[in-house]
């Protein structure tokens, strides 16, 4: 089982996730990374980050409403919904 080294650059800590692991779970394992959620499903939009670098799979359908198709282009992504295919770094989403 793979595993990739998940980077904050909000906070440069770094953590593991799994191949298998949808981002969010890692984050809420390790009590690292930006940690905010609700639903966890993809519907509420409180784990929107932002995928600085790095390659991953978007394994469920992320809400519309919350995750548009340009900022989807722009690797703007919920954390419920991803799974790493390589290390990532990662930092909150913000508007500004």
């Amino acid at each position: 089982m793979m595993e990739y080294e998940i980077i904050d650059a909000s906070t440069n800590e770094s953590f593991t996730c799994r191949e298998d692991e949808p981002l969010l779970s890692a984050m809420k394992r390790t009590h690292k990374g930006p940690i905010q959620y609700g639903c966890g499903g993809g519907g509420c939009g409180v784990c929107k980050i932002e995928v600085l670098s790095g390659e991953y799979n978007a394994f469920k359908n992320m809400s519309r409403a919350h995750v548009s198709e340009e900022e989807r282009k722009n690797n703007i992504v919920l954390s419920c919904c991803i799974k790493p295919t390589s290390n990532l770094t990662i930092k909150k989403f913000s508007q500004n």
